[in-house]
């Protein structure tokens, strides 16, 4: 008798190891452990955003009845999917989607551990938290917390129209998907103890448009508080990231409103007026007639706004919001890729290089030395550099200049595998080394230098969300920024090296340059 019960209580022990329970405010939740690492996939942190809650703020989840079986991601934001993306989708977008994912070390921690939250890029118009790419294990694996999550994309996200302004006058409005990530960053404060993390010790981290938004975060009057560290990769830095456009004016010589856009769209469906019968004209729409064909390929459409300055949760681009003193002072880390993204705003190498004016030919023999360049190259790389890796530079002088720890990098390296294709690390191409999921991404192609630079690239970002800096033991150094030594950490061919930039001169150039369009 005694070893029946015994042998009932191992493997009772055993089952609730394998699917281990936790309790949330909206009821319990079973996961699932693999290799020591325990995940939680598609717990609602929201109610679904269909039907009348569309184009709402995110309204509270309702409770569950019974456990719910989060042994599987929820779906991904509604949108058309963009081929060729850098992170495919692992499950098919609905507009049900307000899902939020965990992962943390089994068995739980003796003490509260910090948290770090995933906010995916994609333009605004793609993305979600499925990817294999996003696996939280391996930060798990380093005594964190991992929070994912989904927020709304496209005209899901990012509508206006003059029939919902009526329809709520004091808002917010039109950054519904900025919302969501505000509601999920609540959603972490209120239950990520139940996960064995700690709700004030929080560092957000996200890549191109989720860089964007962390920088949008960090200035946000809605999300003071919910954070203590940030992490910008790709995400700019100066203006926001698709350019300033407003919820109800249109800037001169710039873009029509969003709402003119929320009214173009509606007439493109035969929808007219600005009162309620047209906003549930509208809500009552397919999800599919929403999306449109939009995607990161389609996205420039004067039926579709993109982030907005609301008045509410976004104010001012981060560069005025640090100017004027609104912006958190917190540790930061932010950087680029050596061959970012970046648009050439010329057709000929004369073109490109004229708007620097008298300092155009110096401009060109710093971007094209040789004097030989094709246009598009040349283009690309000062695109890039005025998109991305100078505003990184000014984000993390701002943080520098007001005491607290920061740090830039830059990651220049390439797979093995693409080094005859890539001449340097394109937009996105860093996030499976900061995951380590490199094997998802180049699968029996993955070389154990890869590995290596995934192994110490997730080493550095951990070490950030666990103190405040990414040094670490048998890791070289990365020094902290300052203006006067201009250090940063570049992931070279070669390994992860702390150097003076090299690019300094040119950088020096861009940021007089854009100094100059204030």
């Amino acid at each position: 008798m005694k070893r029946y019960l015994l042998v009932s209580l191992v493997l009772l022990t055993s089952a609730w190891a394998a699917s281990p329970e936790v309790k949330t405010s909206t009821g319990r939740v079973r996961g699932a452990t693999d290799n020591g690492v325990v995940s939680y996939k598609g717990i609602p942190f929201a109610a679904a955003p269909v039907g009348d809650l569309r184009w709402r703020p995110p309204q509270p989840a309702k409770p569950s009845k019974g456990v719910l079986d989060a042994t599987r991601f929820g779906g991904d934001c509604m949108q058309k999917p963009f081929p060729g993306d850098a992170a495919p989708l692992g499950t098919p977008p609905a507009e049900d989607c307000l899902f939020v994912n965990v992962w943390a070390p089994q068995p739980p921690a003796s003490k509260k551990l910090p948290v770090m939250v995933w906010i995916y890029g994609g333009g605004f118009v793609n993305g979600g938290s499925s990817p294999a790419v996003y696996d939280g294990s391996h930060f798990a694996r380093h005594g964190l917390v991992f929070v994912s999550f989904n927020y709304r994309l496209g005209r899901f996200g990012f509508f206006a129209h003059p029939a919902l302004t009526k329809e709520d006058p004091s808002g917010p409005l039109g950054n519904y998907g900025y919302m969501d990530q505000i509601a999920a960053l609540k959603w972490v404060r209120a239950n990520i103890a139940a996960f064995g993390g700690d709700a004030s010790d929080v560092t957000i981290f996200g890549e191109s448009a989720g860089g964007g938004s962390v920088l949008t975060l960090m200035t946000s009057p809605m999300a003071k508080g919910l954070f203590k560290r940030a992490v910008v990769e790709s995400g700019g830095g100066r203006t926001l990231l698709l350019g300033p456009r407003y919820l109800s004016r249109s800037v001169p010589g710039g873009p029509p409103s969003a709402e003119a856009a929320g009214l173009a769209f509606a007439k493109a469906n035969r929808i007219e007026g600005d009162g309620p019968e047209a906003i549930k004209a509208l809500r009552n729409l397919p999800a599919d007639k929403v999306v449109s064909g939009l995607n990161m390929a389609t996205m420039m459409t004067p039926t579709y706004a993109g982030p907005m300055i609301d008045g509410k949760v976004v104010l001012e681009s981060p560069g005025e919001a640090y100017a004027d003193g609104h912006g958190a002072i917190i540790p930061f880390m932010i950087g680029a890729n050596s061959a970012d993204i970046g648009f050439p705003r010329g057709r000929t190498i004369d073109e490109l290089f004229a708007p620097f004016g008298a300092e155009k030919d110096t401009a060109r023999a710093l971007y094209d030395p040789q004097g030989n360049g094709k246009v598009m190259q040349v283009g690309f790389k000062l695109g890039g550099d005025q998109m991305m890796v100078e505003p990184a530079r000014y984000m993390v002088r701002v943080l520098a200049a007001d005491g607290v720890p920061a740090y830039e990098y830059r990651f220049s390296y390439v797979a093995e595998s693409m080094r005859k294709q890539w001449p340097g690390a394109p937009h996105a191409t860093e996030i499976p080394f900061v995951f380590d999921t490199v094997a998802a991404r180049y699968g029996d192609k993955l070389t154990d230098t890869d590995e290596a630079i995934a192994v110490a690239a997730n080493a550095y970002w951990a070490n950030f969300a666990l103190t405040g800096d990414p040094n670490g033991h048998g890791l070289p150094d990365w020094p902290s920024y300052s203006k006067k030594s201009d250090e940063l950490m570049d992931f070279t061919l070669t390994g992860p090296v702390g150097e003076p930039d090299p690019w300094r001169s040119r950088l020096d150039l861009v940021e007089h340059f854009a100094d100059q369009q204030k």
